[in-house]
């Protein structure tokens, strides 16, 4: 192979496995090796075990030596710590589940595991997925391949610095409010959040039942089509899963952008964003109009609700779905208790770190007698005032363009101590949550204002329900004209 393997795309990898220029033995090595070289400076992987890597790779060179194949058999890839893996520790980057191996896996590992990929290990993650910095893990922060004293994002952090520093070529991710989107974009990558229910939430550790998805983080657009594909479809053990006809994600990329509407929000355009994103957002729109795409003026008048809305709706499901952990059945439990009720109190206070206590508490406060119709019920109707924005913006475009993220990524501790202002950091990514929407970041330049080490900047594209073909194939085509989906940060390659 001409290009190295640790930076090939998921086609390369697949047309060498298939080749037998190299087995899923010596791939699978290639990327423990270069972990044990590179994590300890990002902490991305928090759970490996080498054998049982190895061992799996060793199997499915059996299988393509018996005459089966497939695009993604042998290659492999990382899970983020909220999918339950068998025989895996499943940590969900807390203390509560420190020593939680799974006993089963979840369906999007089950799917991609089916399809013959190679676990790695498992990544680092703000706790219980609540974080956009990948500050508060148990296992400690995340550090950002391209500037370690910043922060990778979050919640999907660990998974978002493991492709940038080329220790997995594709890993999973989970997007409740941009935990997909924001990483992406601040660590100079692709990352897509599916439409809700398309890929199947059972067996991933749930934060906020209404709004948790799936999907691919990768090098670029291509490589997000190959690893969708082989993770979206019905689960009948999910209550919330769509019966949507199986896709092939990347059969469309090659269309012309000719006569592609990208309506523009004024909303998100407006104050907020640092001048060096918009520069680069501008500079990525004008390309689509190079390749023949037209840009539209458009508005959601109700995005501006959305933050507020999502920070009453997302601690209110996470107070619920965080009540099973109570030292009861497994987790932690605390090594001295009087009774019961002083079990699980003091369970819940040693296993549960800050950010996730706060939201424990103010989604108890908003649930409770006399708060519910003030907050939560009045948080609901707004989410479907924004939903209905959304299928008006689309009656006069077939794709939404914004940054992903307001700046680029930001130092240690910078936002930590204002909660509000780390709650702003998703500003862009919330509404298509909320609404249930297909989003993506893909990475369309530097931030000049921080040289000599500039950042990446990323641009998202939003798609209507079940748009997710017409949207990876915008950015496919996007990234067939310019370069900056295979810049790396320096030294890792």
């Amino acid at each position: 192979m001409s290009v190295r393997l640790e930076n090939a795309s998921l086609k390369a990898l697949s047309t060498a496995l298939a080749a037998r220029e190299v087995s899923a033995v010596e791939l699978a090595t290639l990327f423990l090796d270069r972990i044990e070289r590179l994590n300890p400076s990002f902490n991305a992987f928090i759970t490996l075990d080498r054998d049982k890597t190895l061992d799996q790779a060793a199997r499915m060179d059996a299988r393509r030596a018996a005459g089966e194949t497939g695009p993604l058999l042998g290659i492999p890839l990382a899970h983020k710590d909220i999918f339950c893996t068998e025989g895996w520790l499943t940590t969900c980057g807390s203390k509560m589940l420190s020593n939680f191996v799974s006993p089963y896996d979840a369906t999007v590992v089950a799917r991609l595991k089916a399809a013959g990929m190679v676990t790695l290990g498992k990544l680092n993650m703000d706790e219980f997925a609540m974080g956009s910095s990948n500050e508060t893990s148990h296992f400690g922060p995340v550090r950002n391949p391209w500037d370690t004293n910043r922060v990778p994002g979050g919640s999907s952090g660990g998974s978002a610095a493991a492709v940038a520093a080329r220790l997995a070529p594709v890993v999973t991710g989970t997007d409740t409010g941009g935990s997909i989107r924001q990483p992406a974009s601040l660590c100079g990558l692709t990352g897509l959040k599916p439409t809700y229910g398309l890929c199947s939430r059972y067996g991933m550790i749930a934060f906020a039942s209404s709004l948790d998805q799936a999907g691919p983080m990768a090098k670029s657009a291509e490589d997000c089509a190959w690893l969708l594909s082989a993770m979206a479809g019905f689960d009948e053990r999910d209550s919330t899963s769509l019966a949507h006809p199986a896709e092939d994600y990347a059969r469309d990329l090659d269309q012309p952008l000719a006569g592609l509407r990208i309506g523009l929000p004024r909303e998100f355009f407006g104050p907020g964003m640092d001048d060096d994103v918009r520069v680069a957002v501008e500079a990525a729109l004008a390309q689509y109009r190079a390749l023949g795409a037209t840009t539209v003026n458009i508005s959601l008048p109700n995005s501006g609700l959305s933050v507020p809305a999502y920070y009453v709706i997302a601690p209110a499901e996470a107070s619920s779905n965080l009540s099973r952990f109570d030292g009861v059945r497994y987790g932690h439990r605390a090594a001295e208790y009087a009774d019961l009720v002083d079990m699980y109190s003091k369970t819940r206070a040693e296993g549960f770190g800050a950010e996730v206590k706060r939201r424990i508490l103010i989604g108890t406060y908003v649930l409770s007698h006399g708060y519910y119709d003030a907050y939560y019920l009045k948080a609901q109707k707004i989410r479907r005032l924004i939903a209905s924005d959304f299928t008006e913006a689309f009656k006069v475009c077939d794709l939404i363009a914004s940054p992903a993220s307001p700046s680029v990524a930001f130092r240690f501790g910078e936002k930590s101590a204002d909660p509000v202002q780390m709650y702003l950091s998703d500003i862009y990514t919330i509404s298509t949550n909320l609404a249930g929407l297909p989003g993506m970041s893909l990475p369309c330049g530097f931030g000049q204002a921080n040289l000599p080490n500039p950042m990446p900047v990323g641009l998202q594209l939003i798609g209507p329900w079940f748009g997710e073909a017409k949207m990876l194939n915008a950015a496919h085509q996007y990234q067939l004209a310019t370069d900056w989906h295979t810049r790396a940060p320096e030294g890792v390659l």
